[in-house]
């Protein structure tokens, strides 16, 4: 079946069955590797992308319910040239360790920066709760994500 999607603000046709994950759509069909296959069941948070800005476990998200609206990708937040104040956080920050949750863990803040651009850090918290880090990187994303939202403060002045 042929779905028509709009990831990172390209339109996209899929020739795909519409119960197939998002994930393995954005990942096989796509090559767009930012979102990761954690646990499957909407329970890490590796897969988060953004569906019309709000953050989406993309693994257990049928491909069909994507169709007609925007998915954004870690990919479509920054590239390298011009990253996104988050992405230039966590690298500054090395508000990662082995990588598992980076992904999950920028795209919830996106959405959190993009809602309320000054959080404080039980707001920070309370965003992230579902996304798993299993290094203990806690402190180091909070502040990560606190930085950038000066920075999008900061850019936006």
């Amino acid at each position: 079946m042929a779905i028509s999607l709009n990831v990172n603000g390209k339109q996209v046709q899929l020739d795909i069955h519409e119960d197939t994950p998002l994930l393995y759509a954005l990942r096989n069909d796509l090559g767009l590797n930012g979102p990761k296959f954690g646990c499957g069941l909407a329970q890490c948070g590796a897969c988060t992308v953004l569906v019309d800005g709000n953050p989406v476990q993309s693994c257990v998200m049928p491909v069909a319910g994507a169709a007609g609206r925007s998915v954004t990708t870690l990919e479509g937040l920054g590239s390298r040239a011009a990253p996104h104040p988050l992405q230039t956080a966590f690298i500054e920050r090395q508000a990662m360790q082995c990588g598992y949750c980076a992904n999950g863990m920028i795209m919830t803040a996106a959405a959190l920066l993009e809602k309320n651009p000054r959080p404080g850090d039980a707001e920070i918290r309370n965003a992230l709760g579902r996304n798993l880090c299993r290094c203990g990187a806690h402190g180091r994303i909070v502040r990560a994500v606190r930085e950038a939202s000066h920075s999008l403060e900061d850019h936006q002045a």
